[in-house]
């Protein structure tokens, strides 16, 4: 068995909602984003990020503005919508359920 692609899996499928999180304490610069990941090593790279990106704004779970840069073009700033925080605040509720449910099995 890969241990490294186990990881790897497991933090694909927390991806959204850490970027959702992440997002939700402040508006980001997907730059900033990226770094938080990797800080938390849960390691993504741009050509990850944006389809997810895009895809949670098509689904009207972010909003985006953009604003002039000191250093280049404009970037885009993205937030949560109310339907990304409530989004958010429903993937909170699973994942406490499914760490208290992972845990269970582990110490039985």
């Amino acid at each position: 068995m890969d241990l490294e692609n186990t990881k790897a899996q497991m933090r694909k499928g927390i991806l959204e909602y850490c970027i959702l999180s992440v997002i939700s304490r402040n508006s980001c610069y997907a730059s900033d984003i990226i770094n938080e990941l990797k800080e938390a090593e849960v390691i993504v790279v741009e050509g990850t990020l944006y389809p997810l990106l895009t895809r949670q704004k098509n689904a009207g779970l972010l909003s985006y503005r953009w604003e002039e840069s000191q250093q280049g073009p404009p970037r885009k700033y993205y937030e949560l919508t109310v339907e990304g925080r409530t989004y958010l605040a429903d993937l909170d509720k699973s994942w406490r359920e499914l760490v208290e449910s992972v845990n269970l099995i582990r110490t039985r």
